[in-house]
């Protein structure tokens, strides 16, 4: 009978860190506040990011993240 409740516990605990996982990873986009919303880097928009990037002053770390799923 105790295994049983442990096996239960195991299951509840490994749903709510999926869960939790799924909401970190596709539900929480947002960024703070002053900062430009996260946006998907595309041959339609390369200039527009070039411009924006350049732009910045002089003395300001950038920092580009490049991140692929492959």
């Amino acid at each position: 009978m105790q295994t049983r409740r442990v096996k239960y516990a195991f299951w509840l605990v490994g749903i709510i860190a999926a869960l939790l996982i799924v909401w970190y990873l596709w539900l929480s986009k947002g960024t703070p506040p002053g900062q430009p919303a996260l946006r998907s880097l595309t041959q339609n928009n390369l200039d527009l990011f070039k411009h924006d990037f350049n732009s910045s002053a002089g003395d300001e770390v950038r920092l580009v993240l490049l991140l692929s799923p492959t």
